[in-house]
């Protein structure tokens, strides 16, 4: 089962969406992340990585609010 959940991730995590709408173009991963912002032919990367940072900070609090609902959802 854990093979199986692996074996998804990585399909996941390789999957690309681009979109291009004008003049900018954001290139990403299944895996939420950003590959690459490109604007009037101009890659950013500062832009990209403060992007992720912000996402990943996303996705840490959704997983804590998740913990403490469940945590609370336990309580008897």
């Amino acid at each position: 089962m854990a093979a199986d959940a692996y074996r998804l991730q990585k399909a996941i995590e390789a999957e690309t969406i681009e979109i291009e709408e004008n003049g900018i173009k954001i290139i990403m991963g299944g895996d939420l992340k950003v590959k690459k912002i490109i604007i009037n032919n101009s890659e950013h990367e500062i832009l990209k990585n403060a992007i992720n940072m912000a996402i990943r900070k996303a996705q840490e609090m959704m997983v804590t609010k998740m913990r403490e609902m469940v945590d609370l959802n336990n309580i008897s």
